[in-house]
């Protein structure tokens, strides 16, 4: 039986609330073996509602931030919040956190100020950043390289990017997560780059509840769909199901510590 790692998922999204624990079982039936459910999904109560989810299910892990789209809120408190919830044994990561110039909930530089907020935090913790990008990459960049983010490092979550956007994260020491965008008909390049990226340097997810994957397409996205997504990974990169989900998981465990719940 395969093992797969869903890197990133919602599980704490109300969406979920009238089967999340059906949805959880469903996922580990088609062998999705571990999953990390990111808290930054609105106010500060979901990072709490993510942590609570990692601490009673062996399976699950948790990230704590502020996404983009509410990067307003943020501010030094928020992120000594922050740096004390995520000093719990099943956070893993920093995020999500990054750039969104294609909704611009929050103004550019508040945007701009909470992602240094976020990498500061994360380079402190000791721990990976979780980035989410849109229309950014540029500035995401210029950012990550003044906070000196390759010290820790982390992951491009739904890379959507070019072949030289996912060259200029790799370099900076990141890995790139792909999610059911790739099985879309309209993403030949992201295939490609699927295709190219390294073995040791990627992963899988499903932004559950978003983003499902082809043929789940319009539907509520969750956990164990995130085959799928690997499925068509390992037809572009000329391997076996079997083969892509070892490189993944593996990559997941390496990159958010997952073998072993506490940290030094």
């Amino acid at each position: 039986m395969i093992e797969l790692v869903d890197s990133h998922c919602h599980l704490d999204e109300e969406r979920f609330d009238a089967d999340r624990d059906a949805v959880i079982a469903r996922a580990k039936a088609a062998g999705v073996t571990r999953m990390i459910t990111i808290g930054a999904s609105g106010s500060m109560k979901a990072n709490y509602d993510a942590v609570a989810l990692s601490e009673r299910d062996p399976a699950i892990y948790a990230t704590v931030g502020v996404h983009p789209h509410d990067a307003k809120s943020m501010s030094e408190n928020v992120a000594d919040e922050l740096a004390q919830l995520a000093q719990k044994p099943k956070v893993v990561g920093i995020g999500e956190t990054g750039l969104d110039y294609y909704y611009d909930n929050s103004p550019r530089p508040r945007q701009q100020e909470s992602f240094r907020l976020h990498i500061q935090l994360a380079r402190k913790l000791g721990l990976p950043i979780v980035v989410h990008l849109r229309d950014a990459y540029a500035d995401a960049a210029t950012l990550l390289r003044e906070e000196r983010a390759q010290e820790i490092g982390g992951v491009i979550h739904c890379f959507s990017g070019t072949r030289d956007d996912a060259r200029t994260f790799l370099d900076l020491g990141f890995d790139l997560s792909f999610s059911g965008i790739v099985t879309f008909k309209t993403a030949a390049e992201l295939r490609e780059v699927a295709a190219m990226v390294p073995s040791d340097r990627f992963m899988v997810e499903t932004d559950a509840p978003f983003l499902a994957p082809i043929p789940h397409r319009g539907k509520r996205n969750e956990p164990s769909f995130v085959v799928e997504t690997a499925r068509m990974i390992a037809g572009v990169r000329r391997q076996s199901l079997e083969g892509v989900a070892e490189n993944t998981a593996a990559n997941a465990v390496r990159r958010f510590r997952l073998q072993g719940e506490n940290r030094a």
